[in-house]
């Protein structure tokens, strides 16, 4: 099937603002905006902030460190490899591989991350309306396991 999309501008000012689990998501491109070829966002991350291991089954990850320093930890089968990312550098997480990151260091840190195909922004928009404080794991898992996105 061929997607059809048209060039698309998106400025700082107009991208999509959402606050999720303690981190500040910006919205940058959607599916409706690409064709569904890609999704792109903006992560704003305080320090220790992350996301715990968790597998994609929809869609690749590519992140890129705008500012700041994460580990990312990949685990395929037993065998798990610790990548330290800082400023300027990429990381590749393929659909299937179990992935998580998090903020080392004192200062945030600011990813920009592309999934390929897009469809997981629902899934951003979801958890964005969850309350502040504490989150409910279960509900969390729940969101995004209809998304394809499952915790290892």
């Amino acid at each position: 099937m061929a997607h059809t999309s048209r060039p698309t501008l998106t400025t700082d000012a107009g991208a999509r603002r959402l606050a999720i689990l303690g981190d500040e998501m910006l919205i940058r491109m959607t599916g409706g905006e690409t064709g569904g070829r890609i999704a792109l966002f903006e992560e704003r991350s305080p320090p220790g902030g992350g996301v715990p291991m968790h597998v994609h089954e929809r869609e690749d990850e590519t992140f890129q460190v705008l500012a700041g320093t994460v580990e990312f930890t990949i685990r395929e089968g037993t065998e798990a490899r610790v990548l330290v990312a800082r400023t300027g550098d990429s990381v590749w997480a393929p659909r299937g591989v179990a992935h998580a990151w998090r903020v080392l260091g004192d200062e945030p840190v600011r990813l920009l991350f592309a999934a390929t195909p897009a469809g997981i922004e629902g899934m951003f928009e979801e958890l964005a309306t969850l309350p502040k404080g504490p989150p409910d794991f279960a509900r969390v898992a729940e969101i995004c396991g209809r998304f394809g996105v499952r915790f290892a």
